[in-house]
């Protein structure tokens, strides 16, 4: 891709119909509301819009999803992934948007378009069912993916840069 690429994406994933897997999107929100967030950063709430968010992530310089990420760890654990893990560990299916996800990431990968900076934090869910509330290992962990995820954009937007943008998109 030669065009100039945009600053950094924060896209939160997931469904909030179904316990755990609305980690993402409730990380996004916490953390647009508690912290600071760097210049050239912008909070997307990516829910379950699939192949919608593909034009954004490709023309993004980097892009750090927020998600329920299942790797057979005891729930509650905080999981970062980088770069190549991430189209890999966020393509099986963990619920509906996932399918999509891994289809926006493999398109962008045969384009030529992800972004040369791919990252993902999440939380091993306890449980994915109908209902509202997180459980309480994911809860108790959400504090330990905020701030990671405040350390990951410190250290982006540093090496990234970009435009002055921190809006919450949904």
């Amino acid at each position: 891709m030669t065009e100039e690429r945009a600053g950094t994406l924060v896209i939160g994933l997931g469904n909030p119909l179904m316990g755990d897997d609305g980690i993402g999107l409730e990380a996004l929100h916490r953390f647009g509301r508690a912290t600071p967030v760097p210049a050239g950063v912008e909070l997307v709430d990516g829910g379950t819009w699939g192949m919608n968010l593909l034009p954004l992530i490709e023309t993004a310089g980097a892009v750090l999803f927020l998600d329920a990420i299942r790797l057979g760890a005891a729930p509650g654990t905080v999981h970062e992934l980088e770069g190549d893990a991430v189209p890999r560990r966020l393509a099986h299916k963990l619920s509906p948007h996932q399918i999509d996800l891994g289809e926006v990431l493999a398109i962008a990968m045969l384009r030529g378009t992800l972004p040369p900076g791919l990252f993902a934090l999440g939380i091993e869910p306890a449980v994915v069912e109908m209902g509202t509330a997180l459980s309480p290992e994911v809860e108790s962990a959400m504090p330990s993916l905020l701030a990671r995820a405040a350390a990951r954009l410190e250290r982006l937007a540093s090496a990234v840069g970009g435009r002055a943008e921190t809006a919450c998109t949904s």
